[in-house]
């Protein structure tokens, strides 16, 4: 690529088109807004102070200036009318895709970009939609441990595709190896393998009876290939298969981070690019808001923490950031770094500072940080409001964000933090309702949970806006604590769960200790993982949020739903099938429905009492849900068309009818 000289590293050419109705891009879009999608090229300074953290950054490619160059796709939402007091809202997009919320077209800029240079540049992102990805420098010649972890395969198959691995299925471009000689690698099979990472019946299969290449054509050993392995027997299913191999040309990936941090500084502060085009933002917007779901939300967690809410001009990049259902990093800036990774066994994240305030790690004896330790030094924190469920201390490992690794205190939160745990919610939230039962999740015991988040989100959104533009305070944080008794030992709260006939107990994924060896910086989840798998060398104690006598949990945020159960909504379920059966069913909830009546209750021996003995009639119930949705919308907890909608729902559910 070619680009203009410039004096600073930053964005420096954009080319864009504007979508026109019938384009994939302005689908469910406004028709007062337009669609502009197109290129961001960048480069980077390998010397600036604020680059110089991105592992590799020494080692990638560069152009004859010496600097890094990146070329990142977004997507730009321009409103027709831009509304008073207009904010930049930047969405990070999970595993390449996003699009356009209603609930943001507000006459505000909306804005995403491609952050993640493990997804196919030009490519379709994970949910099949036209991905969002950036083009980042390679390390040459630099060479590192990788892992590609196969189960669930079909009996007999021959060919297994790296990127089809539970590894590397979220991105889609795993690392190449070194060689193909399967001398310098190691394929080895599992009969067990437990959430806490514990075996049994491994074995090694032998370099003559797997290689480096595509069968499903040819005889063994096959075509070669460095994306695929040829096994000379066939899978069997009943195993888990583990590659462990050396990888080489290592893609750059914390630069991702800068070309997130570049993109919105573009189209907030600059008037035009290099060659002259202007930036349809400029002199529009007088806020910047960010918002993450999920894998996102931990990045937002990431940028903060490693400094890239500040560009290379010393300019503020968000003034509010929004992390949801996030309880961890994003391993985005580690050599062959896994970003889509969900903390399942030997996915880094959950391995350094994952707490606001400046706080201890005396379990790990990593030094004392907190996300906000650089941010707070160069005086440019965002305000944050965060949004957490209960699938987050069962999947995601969120225990250590709330009383850290030692799990004896609460860890207070910094004045520019809010906090709101909606309980007894799946990853995300339901789909709400009032519905006595739901379908049953993928592969899992449980029915869904259908609990809602989603509309606490949305007023907390605009609680966050309102705080960055106006100065408006949110509402208090509301989340469980040790202090209240609301948080307590992960095993006590375990088997305090009530025994219902024929429904399983909680399962949990652990906070499991690495490893990671002396070039991994734990704290900020850079640098390079020195073997992996990596050595799991114990299990952080942890808590989770306590529950009432249905197994519901008592702290936190209570939706209606919540507030006038139909069943037991919690945040984990168990695996039904598959190499991992009976285990946690990653980052899905459940649900049990209670009885209907009182002689269904006694037939089944259920402990819980019954809708009919909870709520007496029809207009009772509604009249329950009625109360907590219009308190919640007096506190801005919820927006009052939402309140109105919840009500509406109850009214017109066949619960007592």
């Amino acid at each position: 690529m070619s680009l203009c000289p410039t004096a600073e590293a930053k964005v420096v050419r954009i080319v864009m088109d504007e979508q026109k109705d019938g384009s994939e891009a302005r689908r469910n879009v406004p028709a007062d807004y337009r669609v502009l999608k197109g290129l961001a090229y960048g480069e980077l300074d390998p010397h600036d102070p604020h680059n110089r953290i991105i592992t590799d950054i020494d080692l990638a490619e560069k152009n004859s200036r010496g600097m890094l160059e990146y070329t990142a796709t977004f997507t730009l939402y321009v409103p027709l009318h831009p509304a008073p007091k207009t904010v930049l809202l930047y969405d990070v997009v999970n595993r390449g895709g996003a699009a356009m919320p209603r609930e943001y077209a507000n006459g505000d800029y909306f804005l995403i970009s491609g952050w993640q240079a493990d997804i196919a540049f030009g490519g379709r992102a994970i949910s099949g939609g036209p991905g969002e990805t950036v083009k980042v420098p390679v390390a040459r010649g630099v060479t590192g441990a990788a892992v590609a972890r196969f189960y669930d395969l079909h009996q007999g198959k021959k060919t297994l595709a790296l990127a089809q691995s539970a590894t590397y299925i979220s991105s889609g471009v795993p690392p190449v190896p070194a060689d193909l000689d399967t001398g310098h690698a190691h394929l080895v099979t599992k009969q067990y393998e437990d959430s806490d990472g514990a075996t049994s019946g491994v074995a090694e299969i032998p370099q003559s009876d797997w290689a480096w290449g595509d069968c499903e054509r040819t005889s063994f050993p096959g075509k070669a290939d460095a994306t695929k392995i040829c096994l000379k027997n066939g899978a069997d299913a009943s195993l888990l298969y583990e590659l462990r191999y050396t990888a080489k040309d290592p893609q750059v990936l914390g630069v991702g981070f800068a070309a997130m941090r570049d993109v919105n500084t573009f189209f907030r502060y600059e008037k035009q690019d290099s060659e002259g085009t202007l930036n349809p933002v400029y002199g529009h917007v007088r806020s910047a808001i960010s918002t993450g779901v999920s894998q996102s939300g931990n990045t937002l967690r990431s940028m903060v923490n490693l400094g890239f809410n500040e560009d290379e001009q010393g300019r503020r990049v968000w003034d509010g950031v929004m992390p949801i259902i996030a309880a961890r990093q994003t391993p985005e800036n580690v050599r062959f770094g896994v970003p889509g990774g969900t903390s399942m066994v030997y996915d880094v994240g959950t391995d350094g500072v994952n707490w606001w305030t400046h706080a201890t790690d005396p379990v790990r004896g990593n030094p004392a940080e907190g996300l906000l330790d650089r941010c707070t030094a160069a005086k440019n924190c965002p305000k944050i409001v965060e949004l957490l469920g209960s699938a987050e201390f069962y999947s995601l490992r969120a225990s250590m964000a709330f009383v850290g690794t030692s799990a004896t205190r609460d860890l207070p939160l910094p004045l520019n933090v809010r906090r709101y745990y909606v309980n007894s919610t799946t990853h995300g939230g339901g789909g709400g309702g009032f519905n006595l039962h739901q379908h049953e999740a993928n592969n899992c015991v449980l029915e869904t949970n259908p609990n809602p988040e989603g509309p606490t989100r949305r007023a907390l959104l605009l609680a966050l806006k309102q705080w960055v533009v106006d100065g408006t305070l949110p509402p208090a944080s509301v989340y469980p604590t040790l202090a209240e008794g609301t948080l307590a030992p992960a095993s006590k709260v375990m088997a305090s769960f009530p025994h219902i006939p024929g429904e399983p107990m909680p399962v949990l994924n652990p906070n499991l200790i690495y490893a990671l060896g002396p070039d991994f910086h734990a704290n900020d989840l850079s640098g390079v993982v020195q073997t992996r798998p990596q050595p799991v060398i114990g299990v952080a104690k942890g808590v989770l949020p306590t529950l009432d006598a249905d197994g519901n949990e008592i702290g936190g945020l209570h939706t209606a739903l919540r507030d006038a159960p139909l069943g037991t909504y919690v945040g984990w379920n168990v695996v039904t099938s598959g190499f991992r059966k009976g285990q946690f069913c990653a980052l899905t909830g459940g649900y049990i429905p209670f009885a209907a009546t009182a002689e269904e209750r006694k037939t089944k021996h259920d402990p819980r009492p019954s809708i009919e003995e909870r709520y007496g009639t029809h207009a009772q119930y509604v009249e329950r849900v009625r109360a907590t949705a219009m308190k919640q919308a007096r506190e801005r907890l919820l927006l009052q068309d939402d309140a109105e909608k919840m009500i509406a729902e109850a009214e017109a559910s066949t619960v007592l009818r």
